[in-house]
């Protein structure tokens, strides 16, 4: 796990509200200061990091003078429009600086639910880091309402993890890491330093309620990085507050308690692909661009495509097939049907002035091909 994360390139850190909001207290400027300096830092030595941090609510709290969480929906969500403001205003401030731009991006489970949006944010956020820019993703608490009574920032670390293919989540929380039991009640709990991701047991042992400030608990932590392996990313939950920690686990310091996916990156969202997705129509391809596919692992251009079939929409998953009718691979379509039969045969060049548009120089972008 430790060469895992010093090799690694791309990463989420998640943060949760009894850190940044020092136990409910309003934004803490030193934290977050401390470690915005840390992700500065990494970004500068060219990892890509990517920042998912709850605290919306309970600053907007503090702004309104409640001492205690609303349990009325309309009041949770005013509490995340006042909050926002000032959370965002902090990631930026601290952020510049350090020399960093900061991009703020709220989501909501359902924005990786459907194909399209789920396209389209992992676009927006992968071009975020290309332009070296730290994106602040928040779930975008003020427009739902499940996600407040039953969500949690651990599972969206999750989702953008394996929306944007990171190598790591890393989760800092209030505790050192998982133990075997409450360590506040039984002398004899064991701390976990590495484990197995989606080990049932685990589960066992993270049961138990969060703090009156969050939602979530050590369980919701657990089952975050169970999630995170689904897309081959590893987890690390650490102390928020441990000295420089963020520099310290990419050096390969082993801190806090590491759960480790079992499946590599690549293979797991072939896998994905392949078991999870049904088919929603096909292109047929020239003998150039199964070369292309087959022998360089590359992207599926428009103008190897000599015929589109069936009626799919932008993030369906479509066939590819050879001239005589044979799959060759599958993947995730970044042009709907319509617009694919536009761009058949034509240059990538040419897509924006057919359209008017474009998504991409791509039909199917490689990272999201699989080989049959």
């Amino acid at each position: 796990m430790s060469e895992a994360l010093r090799q690694a390139r791309r990463v989420v850190v998640k943060v949760g509200s009894s850190l940044v909001t020092n136990e409910g207290r309003g934004v803490d400027a030193e934290a977050i200061g401390n470690w915005c300096r840390q992700m500065a830092a990494l970004a500068h030595q060219g990892l890509e990091v990517v920042m998912v941090s709850s605290g919306a609510i309970a600053e907007g709290m503090k702004r309104l003078g409640w001492t205690s969480r609303p349990t009325e929906l309309s009041e949770l969500q005013a509490a995340a429009a006042v909050g926002q403001m000032g959370l965002a205003q902090m990631y930026e401030s601290q952020l510049s600086r350090h020399g960093m731009g900061s991009a703020q991006v709220l989501l909501t489970h359902a924005d990786l639910a459907d194909r399209e949006r789920y396209l389209n944010a992992r676009s927006t956020l992968l071009t975020l880091l290309g332009l070296k820019v730290i994106p602040v993703i928040n779930e975008n608490d003020t427009v739902v309402n499940d996600e407040i009574k039953f969500g949690d920032n651990d599972t969206l670390g999750a989702l953008v993890a394996n929306l944007i293919e990171a190598d790591a989540l890393i989760i800092l929380t209030d505790q050192k890491g998982l133990y075997s039991a409450d360590p506040r009640k039984n002398s004899d709990a064991r701390f976990i330093d590495v484990a197995q991701a989606g080990d049932p047991a685990l589960e066992e042992m993270a049961g138990g309620a969060g703090s009156r400030v969050g939602t979530g608990g050590m369980i919701t932590k657990v089952l975050a990085a169970k999630r995170a392996a689904g897309s081959g990313a590893s987890t690390v939950i650490a102390w928020g507050r441990e000295p420089d920690v963020l520099l310290r686990l990419a050096a390969g310091e082993a801190i806090g308690t590491a759960l480790v996916a079992g499946t590599g990156k690549t293979a797991a969202r072939k896998q994905w692909i392949l078991d999870h997705l049904q088919i929603h129509g096909a292109v047929r391809i020239d003998a150039g661009a199964v070369a292309k596919l087959t022998q360089e692992g590359a992207s599926l251009l428009p103008i190897g495509v000599t015929s589109v079939e069936g009626d799919f929409q932008r993030g369906d998953v479509i066939a590819v097939c050879d001239a005589q009718g044979q799959e060759v691979a599958r993947g995730l379509a970044s042009y709907s049907s319509a617009e694919a039969r536009l761009i058949a045969r034509k240059p990538s060049s040419q897509i924006a002035g057919l359209l008017g548009y474009t998504h991409g120089t791509e039909l199917i972008h490689r990272d999201n091909l699989v080989l049959r």
